[in-house]
């Protein structure tokens, strides 16, 4: 006989499967056997119909396509013979879902056969009706399954049409109060297999039709609570008993109708509160059987009507789940417990040992469920304790498990915090145990804190410095450190501000330059810690007279640094300590109170960033300095996007001065400790690259502020930390460029000169750039009638006594612009200001009239045979561009 022809076996067949090496094999041997069942169907073989179908039903569990057998169901389907009916069925129900069209051509057979005078034909229609039933099948053979519902044959009402009852309300909710009556009676039924349906499929109707679960409610309660102590109470039956307990199924079933009847309705509530105690304390808990049903026990206790001492009996049984030896009736407990919290949370209490228990164990699914059980367990009276168990559990517990470990306990700490020295205590722990997963906000929001306790500002820097003594791996915890050193560094030495708690330390100024050098010089300190260490050196040098030398030192080391912002805040913070001690102090004072409340809302997001006030008073930020109205100041550095907003002429929401220093220009500051002058704010900024460009007048930097009063032009100059001053919008006298001092001797990122009027029809030229050694003059033109287009002749200047070689200037402009460069006259720019290069741009502005030009460069050139990279932003083009 041909392996592969349709007389073939199905369990030859599964044999030449199953022998197959490879995945090709076995598809050739799919492809074959199909091939030779196609030809069997157009043959009309009705011999080996049966055993085709049964071959089609095991390679479609294969995942190979069998649609082409579908066909072949309904017509053995239609079949007079039990056998032939049986792979029919059996293949409608595995080879099709209720989303066929074909099924529809079904619908008669399976309505024949519900009619059968073979109630094993009877059950396998049923059982397919049940399995793959539509909503359009429901509908037309609902009347066939309402009447088997009352069929003399248990097992006809048992497996096939209570079931079959469930799919059709489901599929269409209507047709429930159909069966209604019929559904009760099955809870009047001595067979227990009867009763297990019935049940289920009175909870189902319940969730679909008001109507039904209330005729339930008052019909058949009664009925139920005594079905379900008879059933408690029941003898030893060996036909329905399990690990003991007679009939645990039947348990679970009528738990969960009592469940649904009992919801919202106290008086059900009261009817079966004497029989759920019953069953809770008479069930066996050394089996599964016993645990599944006092865990549906609780559950009901938990969802009906308010009754204190069901629930504190519900909850003890949980707690005694939680002593189990087995993880997954422990983990169940802790779910359960998580909603019984809500509803009793002093009985889940007394568990509370238990559950901290539950956090150390093995299995990683406990730890986290009873983690979370923990943390809605903490209130004010029991924060204490429940913390310290947890900070000491975080010292051994596993890697994996200290990211969620560390987030419950600081959101624990700062929620339930009863006083800030216990607060930065906890803090300080969690940092030196695990510092490495402490979000970001979490330590901006100690920071926050430790500004706001000025009676223990000693002792903060004083314990942090411990701290990294012991834990300096981790990074967090370096840089809140490094923070309060440079911010109290002179506490730290003197042993200022000691409290009672604490025993006094010697600290010299040299050991605490000596953390933060360490700090800075670690290889695995990123860009963020780096720029703390430098912003605490920068106020250590005025702190630490003595180390000023060895902190220039330090920061000298950083110019070398290959992270461009590491190398700006070297260059400038070398300038203020080595050149201008004179304003070093009043711009490394204390940074000033930062306001908490605001912060903490900001952080959930309850508080609005920017708030406008109708009565002319300015809000404040969060650092309490006086905060302009105007919108945030937008990243002049951004040139990749061109929807830029347009905050006001007055200026932006400046970044809050990590030096402690006054930012807003015309607002006084709200903190004892900030004492530095209002003026030269914008140079300030400039200092720490966080802030914009010179304001030479709002038109200059209409483009990326868009500023809202065009006809409002202030004409003055910075003169960097001396003087800030800004003419009125009527005034037309230009300040001299001679009169500005370099703070930072030529390493300032943009310079300016003096801006003459622009009412004529020629524009003034600008000092785009300079450096120390350059300086980049652009001089500007308009083609007639083309007043979008500019053409700028750029000029540039060598300053230095060195020839430079291999001259190369590029721009960069955002989308609104198009940019284009002629070449340079040159490529080699003479010593000494003896020559220059010039160089065309044509640029044109799609945005002319709302937004000015801005310009990122970077020029390259040789000096002394080394590759020099400069570049800037250059944002002081004239107004009209």
């Amino acid at each position: 006989m041909n392996p592969f022809s349709s007389g073939t076996r199905l369990r030859d067949m599964i044999r030449a499967i199953r022998a197959c090496k490879t995945a090709a094999e076995e598809r050739a041997v799919v492809r074959k056997e199909c091939a030779s069942i196609r030809a069997s169907i157009s043959e009309n073989d009705q011999d080996y119909m049966h055993r085709n179908l049964a071959k089609l039903m095991f390679i479609h569990m294969l995942g190979y396509p069998t649609h082409f057998g579908q066909m072949e169901c309904l017509k053995l389907i239609a079949s007079p013979g039990f056998p032939e009916k049986r792979i029919g069925y059996l293949g409608l129900m595995l080879l099709l879902d209720e989303r066929q069209e074909v099924l529809m051509l079904v619908t008669n057979s399976i309505k024949q056969d519900l009619n059968h005078t073979n109630q094993y034909i009877v059950g396998l229609a049923l059982c397919a009706l049940g399995n793959i039933c539509s909503a359009e099948m429901a509908r037309d053979l609902a009347p066939e399954v309402e009447r088997l519902l009352q069929f003399r044959d248990p097992n006809i009402r048992k497996k096939q049409a209570a079931l079959c009852t469930i799919r059709i309300i489901k599929k269409v909710p209507d047709l429930a109060e159909n069966f209604i009556n019929a559904a009760a009676a099955l809870l009047k039924e001595k067979h227990h297999g009867v009763l297990i349906t019935g049940a289920q499929l009175c909870t189902d109707m319940c969730k679909v039709s008001t109507e039904a679960h209330e005729h339930f409610r008052k019909k058949c309660l009664d009925g139920v609570v005594k079905l379900l102590r008879d059933l408690a109470n029941s003898p030893y039956a060996p036909e329905y008993d399990i690990s003991g307990i007679t009939d645990p199924l039947l348990h679970i079933r009528l738990l969960r109708l009592l469940y649904v009847l009992g919801q919202g309705d106290a008086d059900a509530s009261d009817t079966m509160n004497d029989v759920l105690a019953q069953v809770a304390t008479k069930t066996e808990t050394n089996k599964n059987a016993g645990n599944a049903i006092l865990y549906e026990c609780v559950a009901t206790i938990m969802n009906i009507e308010d009754n204190g001492g069901l629930r504190v009996l519900a909850v003890n049984i949980l707690g005694r789940f939680l002593s189990s030896r087995d993880n997954n009736i422990r983990y169940v407990a802790l779910n359960m417990l998580m909603k019984a919290i809500s509803l009793d949370s002093q009985a889940v209490q007394r568990h509370r040992a238990t559950i901290l228990e539950c956090v150390k164990d093995p299995d990683a699914s406990i730890r986290k469920r009873a983690l979370e059980l923990v943390y809605l367990l903490v209130n004010e009276s029991n924060a204490k304790p429940l913390t310290k168990e947890l900070v000491d559990y975080l010292e051994v517990s596993d890697p994996e498990f200290k990211g969620d470990l560390t987030a419950k306990i600081c959101s624990i700490v700062e929620k339930f915090s009863p006083e800030k020295l216990w607060y930065i205590d906890q803090m300080v722990k969690v940092l030196s145990e695990a510092g490495n997963y402490v979000k970001d906000e979490v330590w901006h929001a100690l920071i926050v804190v430790i500004t706001n306790a000025p009676n223990l500002h000693g002792y903060t820097v004083r314990a942090l410095y411990k701290a990294v003594q012991k834990s300096s791996e981790q990074e967090t915890l370096v840089r809140v450190a490094v923070w309060c050193i440079g911010e109290y560094g002179e506490m730290l030495v003197g042993n200022a501000g000691m409290l009672d708690v604490e025993d006094p330390i010697t600290v010299t100024e040299a050991e605490a330059v000596d953390l933060v050098e360490t700090a800075i010089k670690c290889h695995t300190s990123d860009l963020t810690t780096q720029a703390i260490c430098l912003v605490a050196l920068l106020k250590l040098s005025s702190r630490y007279p003595s180390c000023a030398k060895r902190i220039n030192d330090i920061v000298l080391h950083q110019k070398g640094s290959l992270v461009l912002e590491l190398q700006q805040r070297a260059i400038e913070f070398n300038s203020i300590i080595g050149k201008h001690g004179k304003i070093r102090s009043a711009l490394v004072e204390r940074m000033p109170v930062l306001d908490e409340a605001t912060y903490s809302g900001r952080r959930a997001g309850s508080v609005p960033a920017v708030v406008s006030t109708s009565l002319g008073t300015q809000p404040k930020m969060s650092n309490g300095v006086a905060k302009p109205t105007s919108a945030p100041l937008v990243d002049l550095l951004d040139l990749s996007s061109d929807d830029v907003q347009t905050p006001s002429s007055s200026g932006g929401d400046f970044l809050h001065d990590l030096l402690g220093v006054d930012l807003s220009p015309a607002s006084p500051v709200s903190g004892t400790n900030n004492k530095a002058p209002k003026n030269g704010t914008d140079a300030l900024l400039d200092l720490l690259s966080v802030g914009a460009p010179t304001a030479q007048s709002s038109s200059s930097m209409l483009d990326m502020l868009s500023s809202e009063q065009d006809n409002k032009r202030s004409e003055g100059l910075l003169d960097n930390f001396a003087s800030l001053s800004t003419s009125s919008a009527h005034s037309s006298s230009a300040v001299s460029s001679s009169s500005m001092m370099d703070l930072l001797d030529g390493f300032g990122t943009s310079s300016s000169v003096p801006v003459a009027e622009t009412s004529g029809p020629s524009y003034p030229s600008v000092v785009a750039f300079e450096s120390g050694s350059l300086k980049v003059t652009f001089n500007f033109s308009k083609e007639p009638g083309n007043p979008q287009t500019t053409t700028i002749e750029a000029q540039f200047v060598n300053k230095s006594p060195d020839i430079y070689s291999n001259f190369v200037f590029q721009a960069a402009v955002p989308k609104f612009l198009q940019l284009h460069l002629e070449p340079a006259s040159g490529s080699t720019l003479p010593a000494s200001g003896k020559g220059s290069i010039t160089q065309k741009l044509k640029v044109s502005n799609s945005q002319h009239g709302k937004k000015s030009l801005v310009m990122r460069v970077r020029i390259n050139y040789k000096a002394k045979d080394k590759d020099v990279l400069e570049d800037g932003q250059i944002s002081n083009f004239p107004h009209g561009l």
